[in-house]
């Protein structure tokens, strides 16, 4: 009895110390920030997710912007979600298929839209409003965050980095630990299915301590997911709601997150910023 006593004292142990985060301290200035997700989008209006004309009305309203940059195939940082281009283009590949020059031939959601350089972005917010970028990391080359890091550092606004892969994470700690960086999850088992090992560890966030997350960005639909509340409560960890779509969700979630990343609808502002 007491040898199983200290095993459960160990194992509770070895899962504390797996999924303790960081300090948190850096993400402080996220508290009741409101962030537009892929922008202040809106199909019907034709305002595409991800566009230049969704993050101008983001900042036109105040809002934090959530946006998702990976890399083409000349290795230029774009802003785009999936990896592949049928969804929003309508056309066969994914984006590292192309170079930049010939995304540009391409449609956003059947708009003048196209898809955006990181920089262009950047240059046009130019600090207004705090920004929420998402490493849409592929494989395991770490050239995303080497790329988007060499043109963040010359920004002077205020943004956070996160990211589904803890490599991500991992990368930023060891060579720009002063940004604060935030490790996405999501119940992949419940949501999609999945049931292999990288993101069952996700899911319980148990390579938080190769990433030492400031922040944890976890699905709104497992909202009393034990690792997230535990980081949060027991070591302060803030948590980044996603995706907040209407003001009864907002009402649900609001006691179990710290800053909201919405779409669908206009949440009331603060003041917070970064």
């Amino acid at each position: 009895m007491i040898k199983e006593a200290g095993a459960l004292l160990a194992a509770a142990g070895a899962y504390l110390l797996a999924i303790m985060p960081g300090k948190g301290k850096r993400a402080d200035k996220m508290a009741g920030v409101f962030y537009a997700h892929r922008g202040l989008h809106n199909k019907k209006k034709g305002i595409p997710e991800n566009t230049m004309a969704a993050f101008e009305k983001a900042v036109d309203a105040g809002y934090g912007i959530e946006m998702d940059v990976q890399l083409t195939k000349d290795e230029k940082v774009v802003v785009f979600h999936d990896f592949d281009l049928k969804r929003v283009c309508g056309v066969d590949g994914d984006v590292d298929d192309y170079t930049y020059e010939e995304l540009q031939a391409f449609q956003v959601e059947k708009t003048k839209q196209k898809i955006p350089l990181l920089k262009d972005v950047l240059s046009m917010v130019d600090g207004k409003v705090p920004l929420l970028v998402e490493l849409k990391y592929k494989g395991l080359s770490s050239h995303v965050c080497e790329r988007a890091d060499e043109i963040l550092r010359s920004y002077r606004g205020e943004y956070v980095i996160e990211s589904f892969h803890t490599r991500a994470l991992w990368w930023y700690r060891k060579h720009r630990p002063e940004v604060c960086r935030g490790q996405l999850a999501m119940n992949f088992q419940r949501q999609e299915g999945n049931y292999n090992l990288p993101h069952i560890a996700v899911r319980h966030l148990l390579l938080n301590f190769l990433g030492k997350p400031d922040f944890i960005a976890y699905d709104i639909r497992d909202k009393k997911a034990v690792s997230k509340n535990i980081c949060r409560r027991l070591f302060g960890c803030p948590s980044a709601a996603w995706t907040v779509r209407s003001p009864k969700q907002l009402k649900d979630v609001k006691a179990y997150y710290d800053s909201f990343i919405f779409e669908g609808f206009f949440p009331v502002k603060t003041e917070a910023r970064l």
